[in-house]
């Protein structure tokens, strides 16, 4: 009999099974009598592995590019903008070679705070990435520029901490809004380092493309739990559905109560089993359910400072911080708590672990560290228009006494230090405080002007009340200021009271006659409004007169009788006497004669009254009669400026004839500052103006306009004090915004603040800078050419800053040498002299040899006698 096929291919089958287990026993046997052996070699491959993937990463990591990202005051990003960046940010960490290995394709947001900046914003990505960090969206707002690696100091308190998301696997961070801004807790936790004592505070944010594959395996574990825990459920949904049928003490209380039970006592309650819910895919998985937007995230922290307990101090400020996100998940530190002690990267075995990932960027994120761009929006720009961001000290210095610094108010910053914020004397060029009368705006000028005077500049301070110069002699008398000081104190009333003088058309030191002639006629013309549309025929007869007086003071030098010089008083006896105008006559050219000779005959009575009735003014104050009616001048403000004087103008008064007087003063600190050009700029040293009560000094050509746009180049600089902005001619208040390095306000009206709280780009309100209580001022500054502010600070009191060099028993020294210094005399000396100078002049004028020109008498002149 021939053998079956089938039986026969069955039987060959079963011996190839055979064969084959029998193959498998022999490997099996053979690897169990060899497992020692092969564990050794599969350690020593996996060995391997890693050692070349960890080669490869520390190669990747070390071509990095670094970009620095720095925001002007007005970034304030949208969602949008921030998505864009978030996927810029991902494509970056994978823009790597291809051989790169997974745990070195990160990019690194660096923030840090060693106290020169409240907090800088860095990205670190693959060299390849270069061109596209180079492009932000966030806008011209936002200036990227390369730099280069964090080069650090060792500190020998250093503290290190790893952050985490906590939470169930795909549940979210709390949605933080853009405003104000999320990073504000962080810029305030580090807002007190102090680079003096060596402080450092630094947030790493390592992200990393999310893997295809380990994200897939993670979905399937969630829902894999999901569905585990929905049977769950359903079992013991069942199971207290069994006891309620047969048990509960609810169930057989409604037996009792239900009339059907009554008739049908034996029956059983029909219970269907409960099944198991079908699992939402999205809803178990959460943020992991779109693969857009999703990184993984490794959050490391290291605070270091030279002095112990700062750095334990910034790394729980720091992870108090990053309670902000706390929601459905939340950033925690990873460690256990023992009692005192926390185990976590510090500790030997886990610290070089951190310092690796550190130095290198590597990531190893934790099991939980998934999040999406929108959680961590926050983390993703810098500070934002929306942060209120500190002031450190290397931004502002703190006031030290003996350094070229000006006091400006004490700030209390975030981490609750008070210090006096100051500015560079080299910085602060053009100052402007504006709000409401006794609410410290003369005061904190007062006390930049003490400091000023103690750094060894140059200073006049003009205050028409008067009370100044004593409230600050205290603080001003010691010897080296003692021998810069001068007086003008045009407030006292006493025959005997000491006076200096000034004569604006003093030609004793030299100065340019036209410069001098150009000086005064502007300061007049300013002061009164006059213009050569308003006013021409005024502006001509005052030319011409201040012009003849100047030539008569030059003869008079020539002859070297300086005491014998005319004064803006002899300007009436010019105009309205004909001997005394032909005496002066001798002493001008045959040009200047002309003029006398044909043109000032035709000239109507009425236009000589508009020239002197000002000065008829003048005049009539004994005081101002006595300091402007004597031939030598104590006050030379271009003196002053060379030398580095003290001077304090007190005028009389702000009524319009005190108004001539200051506008007279003002004038020629722009005609001194002007002159200046004769040096070279190396031998322009500071000299400071200070003018309170603006207001009684702006005219329509604005003389303190023309101050802020000229002389910043020669060494001037000033500071006005006015209690409304808009009452200033807009020629003044533009010029005073445009170039101010100092804004300020006070409380005051709602019209006055809206002048300077609009230069801060709705920074502070109208309404902020209303219920500010008195002393208190938002200012802005500027330091180094940066624009800081505004800032909330309270102002400065003399007894608060300069108490340790107040010398009250050295204060009548300080007056006797304030009067010498200026050259000042008794009120009745001066009068006497004022009233007898235009004799004086009139006989030097006699002895000036006559020219033919200037003799004979032109009858049509008879009407002005």
């Amino acid at each position: 009999m021939e053998p079956d096929p089938v039986t026969m291919s069955a039987a060959g089958a079963f011996g190839a099974a055979g064969e084959a287990l029998a193959a498998l026993l022999g490997l099996a046997a053979w690897a169990y009598a060899n497992l020692w052996w092969l564990a050794v070699v599969a350690a020593s491959l996996l060995a391997g592995w890693e050692v070349l993937q960890q080669r490869l990463a520390l190669r990747a990591l070390a071509e990095r590019t670094r970009v620095e990202l720095v925001t002007s005051a007005q970034f304030a990003p949208g969602d949008e903008e921030i998505w864009r960046q978030g996927m810029q940010v991902i494509r970056a960490a994978g823009s790597g070679p291809w051989w790169t290995p997974r745990r070195a394709r990160t990019v690194r947001l660096r923030l840090r705070a060693d106290g020169s900046r409240p907090l800088a914003y860095r990205i670190e990505a693959p060299a390849s990435a270069r061109a596209l960090l180079a492009l932000t969206p966030f806008g011209p707002r936002v200036q990227v520029s390369e730099t280069g690696p964090v080069a650090d100091k060792m500190r020998p308190h250093v503290v290190r901490a790893v952050l985490t998301l906590h939470g169930k696997p795909g549940s979210r961070l709390r949605e933080v809004p853009l405003d104000p801004d999320p990073l504000q807790p962080l810029v305030d936790a580090v807002a007190g380092v102090r680079a003096g004592l060596g402080d450092l505070a630094e947030v790493c944010v390592d992200l990393s493309p999310a893997p295809r594959w380990h994200l897939a395996i993670r979905r399937m574990q969630i829902l894999q739990q999901a569905r585990a825990e929905a049977r769950r459920e359903a079992a013991r949904e069942a199971r207290w559905m069994g006891t309620e049928s047969t048990t509960s003490l609810p169930n057989a209380i409604g037996r009792l109560l239900d009339p059907a039970e009554w008739r049908n006592p034996g029956r059983a309650p029909v219970l269907m089993p409960p099944h198991a819910q079908r699992v939402d895919r999205d809803r178990a998985l959460g943020k992991l359910a779109q693969s857009a937007g999703l990184m993984r995230v490794q959050i490391l922290v290291r605070c270091a400072s030279n002095v112990a307990g700062r750095a334990e101090q910034q790394l729980a400020l720091i992870n108090a911080a990053m309670d902000l996100y706390a929601g459905a998940s939340r950033i925690g530190s990873r460690g256990i708590s023992l009692g005192p002690w926390r185990i976590g990267p510090d500790w030997g075995p886990w610290r070089a672990r951190f310092d690796e990932r550190w130095a290198k960027a590597l990531m190893r994120p934790a099991r939980g560290g998934w999040a999406r761009i929108d959680e961590l929006a926050g983390l993703l720009k810098p500070p934002t228009a929306a942060a209120r961001m500190p002031v450190l000290e290397a931004q502002m210095p703190t006031y030290e006494p003996g350094e070229d610094l000006l006091p400006q108010g004490w700030y209390r910053g975030p981490d609750g230090r008070e210090r006096l914020l100051a500015t560079h004397e080299d910085d602060t060029l053009f100052e402007v405080q504006s709000g409401k009368a006794g609410w410290g705006k003369t005061m904190r000028a007062q006390v930049q002007a003490v400091a000023s005077a103690h750094n060894g500049h140059g200073l006049a301070f003009v205050d028409p009340h008067g009370d100044s110069f004593h409230e600050v002699a205290r603080y001003l008398a010691h010897e080296e200021i003692t021998a810069r000081i001068r007086l003008f104190d045009l407030t006292i009333r006493e025959p005997d009271a000491m006076l200096a003088c000034w004569n604006p058309l003093d030609m004793t030191r030299g100065p340019q006659p036209h410069e001098t002639t150009a000086a005064v006629v502007d300061a007049i013309a300013t002061a009164l409004g006059w213009g050569d549309i308003t006013a021409p025929r005024a502006l001509t007869i005052l030319t011409k007169a201040v012009e003849a007086l100047v030539a008569v003071n030059v003869s008079a030098i020539d002859a070297g009788g300086g005491e014998r010089q005319a004064t803006l008083l002899q300007i009436r006896p010019l105009l309205t006497e004909t001997g005394f105008r032909h005496l002066v006559l001798k002493a001008l050219d045959a040009d200047a004669r002309r003029w006398w000779s044909t043109s000032f005959p035709d000239l109507p009575k009425d236009a000589l009254l508009t020239v002197l009735n000002p000065l008829d003014r003048l005049a009539a104050s004994p005081v101002i009669r006595a300091f402007l009616g004597c031939p030598l001048s104590g006050y030379d403000i271009r003196q002053a400026m060379d030398e580095r004087h003290v001077l304090w103008i007190c005028p009389p008064g702000t009524g319009p004839t005190d108004r001539l007087l200051i506008s007279l003063i003002v004038r020629d600190f722009l005609r001194a500052g002007l002159s200046r050009r004769d040096l070279p700029e190396r031998d322009r040293s500071p000299f400071r103006f200070y003018l309170d009560e603006l207001i009684s000094l702006d005219g329509g050509a604005s003389t303190v306009a023309e101050i802020t746009e000229q002389l910043r180049k020669f060494g001037c600089r000033l500071h006005g004090m006015t209690q409304l902005m808009h009452r200033l001619s807009g020629a003044t208040r533009t010029a005073l915004l445009q170039n101010a390095s100092c804004l300020s306000t006070t409380a005051g009206s709602a019209e006055a603040i809206a002048q300077i709280t609009g230069e801060w780009a709705g920074k502070v309100t109208v309404a902020d800078a209303a219920e500010l209580e008195r002393w208190w001022h938002y200012a802005s500054f500027t330091v180094a050419g940066k624009r800081i502010g505004p800032l909330l600070v309270r102002g400065p009191a003399l007894t608060d800053v300069f108490d340790h060099l107040a010398r009250p028993g050295k204060t009548k020294t300080l007056l006797r040498a304030a009067h010498e210094n200026a050259g000042a005399r008794t009120l009745r000396d001066l009068t006497a002299q004022a009233l007898a100078q235009t004799e004086t002049v009139r006989s030097f004028l006699t002895t000036l040899p006559a020219s033919p020109a200037a003799t004979g008498t032109d009858d049509t002149e008879e009407q002005y006698a």
